[in-house]
């Protein structure tokens, strides 16, 4: 049961990668078409595609966790004993857990004022959330069109007025939840870390993996 919802989660998290990497191509590729053809432009084409990208990165940066898809370095982890090899790769993932909990932190700080929400007080852990903070549920990006399906959002985010461009807290959601994600990660690794059935953070072989095929493929 728990393979199928993991499998079931891959796909869609999968599907939502790709599609947004399809969509970056569409919409540069349409641009490009209506420059050179008809010697026009896609106005929000370039702005949208940055977003799309910030998407892409920070939501595959948390699904490259989870399938122990990032680059690492274990040169020296092979040469050590599996119990000191598991207490570095602990060492490891709390730092990492750390790291993105602070990232986590900062993220919603910035994003939450955008949604008219308060953010965290605390240098560096939270100590509560701000009693008074300047709500930014106004603020809107420079090119993107406020889609007419969205217009609902006008009464709780802007008092009812109309949103001439897309506001800004709906590109920039994807901070506190990419990295939400990605702290998620790394706890479920340091987990499997703890309970020994993995001895390392994460290290991926793609080329020695690429060559191996290809040897494999040379020689059948």
């Amino acid at each position: 049961m728990q393979d199928h919802r993991s499998s079931f989660i891959d796909r869609i998290e999968e599907t939502l990668i790709a599609v947004i990497l399809g969509a970056m191509t569409v919409i540069t590729f349409a641009n490009v078409i209506a420059r050179k053809a008809f010697n026009s432009n896609i106005l929000w084409a370039l702005e949208l595609t940055v977003f799309l990208f910030a998407w892409l990165v920070l939501l595959g940066a948390s699904y490259l966790v989870k399938k122990k898809a990032h680059l690492g370095v274990d040169a020296i982890i092979n040469m050590l004993r599996p119990g000191p090899r598991r207490a570095l790769a602990l060492i490891a993932a709390g730092l990492c857990i750390v790291f993105s909990f602070l990232l986590l932190k900062g993220s919603w700080d910035y994003w939450a004022n955008f949604a008219n929400l308060p953010g965290t007080e605390g240098r560096w852990f939270p100590t509560g959330f701000e009693d008074k903070f300047r709500p930014k549920g106004w603020y809107e990006v420079n090119d993107i069109p406020m889609p007419d399906a969205l217009r609902f959002i006008e009464g709780p985010m802007n008092d009812g007025d109309h949103y001439e461009k897309l506001p800004r807290f709906i590109p920039y959601a994807v901070l506190p939840l990419s990295m939400a994600l990605l702290f998620y990660r790394f706890l479920v690794v340091a987990v499997h870390i703890w309970r020994g059935d993995i001895d390392r953070m994460i290290a991926s072989h793609e080329v020695e993996d690429d060559v191996a095929d290809a040897r494999a493929h040379q020689e059948g």
